[in-house]
């Protein structure tokens, strides 16, 4: 999809790329977008248009990355929107595929000790994530917002991008997944299997693509800041 801008049509956005949807909730814009473009949607609901597309094309362009906007950004408007993201992970993503493990697991054998043993990892996964949720919200956001707010508003931010290793978080979604895909064994309901592999591969698409956020955006701006202020 060509880049998206404030005179795209957001149904076309979504039609294109139905997970972005989760985006929009973000925002605060609800489904039934009508015929309304991005600044439409932008004005109504008083967010800042270059803000929200620079979001949404990184969330669906792997190799977007908006450089010479970053320093225009406000720190604390990706903090804010990154905050719900991982409001969104505790609140739904995580108690979904848990509900979809316990209804696997319930009508499953009880010997099928397979199952079980996935659960555990899957345990793992969300502990995980949870800590780092928890280092976000108590250490690294307040960290940010606290720099920004000492910075001199018209400063001008040297900010870089630096290859980004592999989270660990997104390795083990994906071994998760290689697990559920490869050595689901015994007998078990084939619909709920389904269900389990299906809500894995929407978080992993949805860290993978909040991670590039992260990474390409407030990353930096978290450095440059730092820079800054020594």
């Amino acid at each position: 999809m060509a880049l998206i801008n404030r005179d795209s049509k957001l149904s076309e956005v979504i039609l294109h790329d139905p997970s972005t949807i989760t985006v929009l909730d973000r925002f605060g814009i609800a489904l039934g977008v009508g015929d309304a473009t991005v600044s439409d949607s932008c004005a109504e609901h008083n967010i800042d248009v270059n803000f929200f597309t620079a979001i949404l094309n990184t969330f669906i362009n792997e190799n977007y990355f908006p450089q010479e906007a970053l320093a225009k950004f406000s720190a604390t408007e990706i903090v804010d929107y990154l905050s719900k993201t991982n409001d969104y992970y505790e609140r739904n993503v995580l108690p979904n595929i848990e509900r979809h493990f316990a209804f696997l697991i319930g009508k499953a054998p009880s010997h099928n000790n397979n199952l079980v043993l996935m659960r555990q990892f899957f345990e793992e996964v969300k502990t995980e994530l949870s800590q780092r949720i928890s280092h976000d919200r108590e250490h690294w956001f307040p960290q940010v917002c606290s720099k920004a707010q000492e910075t001199q508003p018209n400063t001008a931010l040297e900010v870089n991008i630096e290859d980004i290793p592999n989270d660990a978080i997104e390795d083990k979604i994906d071994d998760l997944i290689n697990m559920l895909i490869v050595h689901l064994k015994g007998d078990y309901d084939h619909n709920l299997g389904y269900a389990v592999v299906v809500a894995v591969l929407s978080l992993k698409k949805d860290i993978k693509q909040n991670n590039r956020i992260r990474n390409r955006i407030l990353r930096p701006i978290s450095q440059a800041l730092t820079v800054g202020n020594e």
